[in-house]
């Protein structure tokens, strides 16, 4: 069996594979989200820490015959989210900043009118803005002559979720992260596919004291989970969430697309082994780098995504659970002029807008809670179209199939209306962890359990597709009303 960890914005989850890639059981430890001011977003990494060993723990005994079948570990994260930590003990020195968080909004600023800021977007690929991991660091860096002082004395250590987990499963004998995780800290160079000095000096980063930057397939040390194990087993596989859907997915080849529906949404369009930069909003990031050879790929990023369906029922509390406003979506038939605008932490692709603020409009005296649900399940699917749209101006190739995955996708309601939005087929992966088993068929490779991309290729998969059923015309009026009123809050 592989043992895969997948810690994301909300959970940590560990999951047991086959060696055909196939899930046999999960088990799934939640983490608090801590908000200390507006815009501010934090989690626990002592939390997440005893979340992985929890959610392991649990596996193990819902599986017990694991405890001693497990070939390696693979591990995927949430990309942008970093911590600071102690180099002799692993413990973090404060809470984990989340990709969220947009408290570094006034270091972006700055930086837009330094002449560096257009070295930046040169060198990483990425638009300057609080969602990437650097300009969080220079925040917290000015803010704290401790963790600038540590940071430089290499006291301390930097490093995204990946990299955290490896440095304590390995009691530090490996201080390593992998070239996707690497390529949105907007610290490493996409040209030459390593740290880049300059920008770690911009930011407050010493370049000497950065994690070993491996590729995806690489091994990364061997651990026990602190005896959770009968012996040492090896850390072998590690790719960022969303790479690790697109590996997933099987997007190998340049046009491949898929979008991960999560609290925010990626879509990811395969560009190919050649590094191209877009000047349209859309972000370049590392596919993959496999078997030494790199892989590029154009991202939109869509800061909040199913989110949307959360707050909704937690902050307004307009239904008890996602089956109830399944229900109460579908029964009306349509939003009746209501708009949902999610900028909850800003507007990602293509505006890049972190000071936008949320917004629902067109209410009337007929609008009722299920409007409100159904606009919010819109607002989903056009915030993807919107992305895909941009992303087929830039590469002038047409999508006819979207690959999509995550936990939303289990809603078929959703998925018929983004097809009907998209105005495209959709695949639906039967499997909503994809990026739990990106990570793991990464580990595949690299272990030799298979040889090629294409042994990857013929491995058990599942699907379910939902081809477009909604008018045209009707929908292109509707997602014209939509992109008017994001507009408007973006000019605001």
């Amino acid at each position: 069996m592989i043992l895969g960890i997948d810690q994301s914005t909300s959970s940590t989850k560990a999951l047991l594979f086959s060696l055909r890639g196939e899930l046999v059981d999960s088990a799934t430890s939640v983490h608090e989200q801590i908000y200390p001011n507006p815009g501010w977003v934090e989690h626990n990494a002592g939390e997440i820490w005893k979340n992985t060993l929890g959610a392991v723990a649990q596996l193990l005994k819902q599986k017990p015959e694991a405890k001693t079948k497990i070939e390696f570990i693979s591990i995927t994260n949430q990309r942008e989210t970093f911590v600071i930590f102690e180099k002799t003990t692993g413990n973090p020195v404060g809470n984990a900043i989340v990709w969220q968080c947009t408290r570094s909004e006034g270091v972006c600023d700055r930086l837009k009118a330094d002449p560096v800021g257009e070295r930046i977007k040169a060198e990483t690929g990425l638009e300057l803005d609080s969602y990437f991991s650097a300009p969080k660091l220079k925040w917290w860096v000015e803010s704290d002559p401790e963790i600038a002082a540590g940071l430089q004395s290499g006291d301390y250590l930097f490093g995204t979720i990946d990299t955290y987990l490896v440095y304590r499963l390995t009691g530090g004998a490996v201080y390593a992260t992998d070239h996707t995780n690497a390529s949105r800290t907007m610290l490493y160079s996409l040209k030459n596919r390593r740290w880049e000095g300059l920008l770690c000096d911009v930011f407050g980063a010493k370049l000497e004291c950065m994690p070993e930057i491996r590729d995806c397939d690489a091994a990364f040390g061997e651990t026990t989970f602190e005896g959770l194990l009968s012996a040492p087993v090896r850390i072998q596989g590690i790719m960022g969430d969303s790479q690790a859907a697109l590996f997933a997915q099987r997007c190998f080849t340049p046009g491949s697309t898929k979008v991960t529906f999560g609290t925010g949404s990626s879509m990811l369009y395969n560009i190919g082994p050649e590094l191209v930069f877009s000047n349209n909003g859309v972000v370049t990031a590392l596919a993959a780098a496999v078997d030494q050879s790199p892989s590029y790929c154009f991202e939109g990023i869509i800061r909040f995504s199913s989110a949307i369906m959360d707050w909704m029922q937690k902050q307004l509390g307009l239904f008890e659970n996602i089956q109830e406003a399944d229900q109460l979506a579908e029964a009306i038939a349509d939003s009746a002029g209501v708009c949902v605008v999610p900028a909850f932490t800003g507007l990602g692709a293509p505006y890049w807008n972190a000071r936008a603020k949320a917004a629902i409009v067109g209410l009337t005296a007929h609008s009722g809670k299920a409007h409100i649900i159904r606009a919010g399940f819109e607002a989903m699917a056009f915030q993807v179209r919107e992305v895909l749209e941009m992303m087929e101006a830039e590469v002038g190739i047409p999508c006819s199939l979207i690959n999509v995955d995550g936990g939303p996708t289990k809603s078929p309601f959703l998925m018929q209306l983004v097809a009907d939005i998209l105005q495209r087929r959709i695949c639906v992966s039967s499997l909503s962890e994809c990026s739990a088993q990106g990570a793991v068929m990464a580990g595949m490779l690299g272990s030799g359990t298979v040889q090629s991309l294409a042994d990857l290729e013929q491995l058990p998969r599942k699907e379910i597709y939902y081809n477009p059923t909604g008018d045209p015309e009707t929908i292109a009026t509707l997602f014209e009303r939509w992109k008017t009123q994001v507009m408007l809050i973006n000019k605001s």
